[in-house]
This record gives C-alpha cells, sequence and structure tokens, in this order.
C-alpha cells in the first residue's frame, strides 16, 4: 500500500516508459554520444571560424598578387618598395627614417 502512494505522486507522464525512453534518448544525444550537440556546436563555431579566415587569407591573396605584379611590371615602384620596406638607398644619398611615437617605443622594446 506505501509503494501505491508514491507511484500516485509521480506525475503520470514520469510513469509512461516511452516519454522515459525519449528523455533518456534525448539526455544520452546532448551529453553522452560521440557527436554530442555540445561538441556540435563547438565545431560550428570553430568552422565559422576558419571560414572568416579563408575569406580574409584569400583576400590578402588576391592583394599581394597584385602588388607582386606591380613589382615585377614597373620598375618604379620595385624602387619605391626596397627604398620603404628595406630601407635601401642609392650611393651617395642620405636616407632619414622618420618613426611614429608608436614605432618608436616598439623599436625600443625590441631591443
Amino acid at each position: 500500500m506505501d509503494m501505491f502512494k508514491i507511484s500516485e505522486k509521480i506525475p503520470p507522464a514520469f510513469r509512461n516508459k516511452f516519454f522515459l525512453t525519449i528523455v533518456f534518448f534525448v539526455v544520452w544525444l546532448v551529453i553522452f554520444d560521440s557527436n554530442n550537440l555540445i561538441l556540435r556546436y563547438k565545431e560550428l563555431n570553430r568552422l565559422n571560424k576558419l571560414r572568416k579566415e579563408k575569406v580574409f587569407f584569400t583576400e590578402k591573396i588576391a592583394t599581394d598578387k597584385k602588388n607582386l605584379y606591380e613589382l615585377r611590371t614597373n620598375s618604379y615602384s620595385l624602387e619605391k618598395f626596397t627604398r620603404e620596406q628595406y630601407k635601401m638607398k642609392k650611393p651617395n644619398e642620405d636616407l632619414y627614417i622618420v618613426l611614429t611615437p608608436a614605432e618608436n617605443q616598439q623599436l625600443k622594446t625590441e631591443n
């Protein structure tokens, strides 16, 4: 009689074996399965991040190809590039480098 009173206190949905099976299946999928929803969410976030990186790098490749073509075809742009990037100079020429405060600070921390 005491067991009967306890089973009356449990809602009818929780006494249904089909409901309990579905609940167990959902819990299994969300937490315990190798392809659970938590891992799936993390992997989708990672995939979106990788797609954004792909777009960024394809744009960077396109601009670098354009710059490379410009350097190969135009001697003036090649000279300009070497002077700006590698601080090259012609013989008997003085070179003055003007740094912004941020570049100056970065140079101090590197040395």
